[in-house]
């Protein structure tokens, strides 16, 4: 049974101020179980804020653990913290099995989503992308059967921890070995322009994953709400341990609003 739900995950965060407070912080990496310090003067930092860095773990994610305001360092024995995730997350979002769905463009936007899993893009990288114009049908995905059988996997773990779609334009990510991007086009019912930063040769894992969400979901929608999609045109979906573990356990105080 379908309900709804408003997370109220706290204000805003202000990424950077005209003066932000300098402080040594302690960082928290799950994926290895170290915590190291790094010195912070872009950012008014809090425990709990979720950040990335540079040095030897750049990539990955960290958690505040500390904030240290009475300290002297040599900086150059310290890397610095380089982003925080805004966790501020407030809408009305609905219940549809491992994921909450939202229909408000404002509660959950992509590129805040992908501030959660992705550290910022090096201003000096260069990207480069390409698709083909092949579409098909979602119950027509071409795939190799051992990575279809791996993409239903991630699906079923709930691997898909974001996915949304803004008129024809799709976005998700996955979190594998690394978090990975999938982006598509949706038109007539036909999926096109389908590509994974991954880069694998034919249909991958995650681009498998995303396209069984997306037909699990178009479908919880087109039975519960296919109204208010009507009306807006978009809607993005999360995993439900995603924004807990994130909009809402990430500061002291857990805001939450019912």
């Amino acid at each position: 049974m379908a309900f709804s739900i408003k997370f109220s995950a706290g204000t805003a965060h202000k990424s950077e101020r005209t003066i932000p407070r300098r402080s040594v912080v302690q960082v928290y990496f799950a994926a290895n179980h170290r915590s190291l310090a790094y010195y912070n003067d872009r950012f008014d930092l809090k425990p709990g804020d979720l950040v990335f860095v540079d040095g030897k773990l750049a990539g990955q994610r960290g958690r505040v653990t500390q904030v240290n305001y009475s300290f002297k360092i040599r900086l150059s024995d310290y890397k610095r913290v380089i982003s925080v995730a805004d966790i501020a997350v407030d809408g009305l979002f609905y219940a549809a099995g491992s994921h909450l769905v939202t229909f408000d463009r404002g509660a959950l936007p992509a590129c805040q989503a992908a501030g959660w899993f992705l550290p910022p893009a090096d201003p000096e990288e260069e990207f480069a992308s390409g698709a083909d114009d092949e579409a098909f049908s979602l119950d027509e995905l071409w795939a190799s059967d051992a990575m279809f059988q791996r993409g239903y996997d991630y699906y079923k773990r709930g691997l898909v921890r974001y996915i949304s779609l803004d008129g024809r334009a799709g976005y998700a990510l996955v979190e594998g070995t690394a978090p990975y991007e999938v982006e598509f086009a949706w038109e007539n019912g036909e999926i096109s322009r389908l590509v994974c930063s991954c880069f694998c040769s034919g249909c991958c894992k995650h681009q498998a994953a995303v396209m069984l969400q997306l037909q699990d979901l178009l479908g919880w929608i087109e039975g519960q709400y296919p109204d208010a999609y009507a009306r807006s045109g978009y809607f993005a979906a999360v995993y439900r341990q995603t924004l807990f573990e994130y909009a809402v356990d990430s500061r002291e105080n857990g805001p939450f609003a019912p």
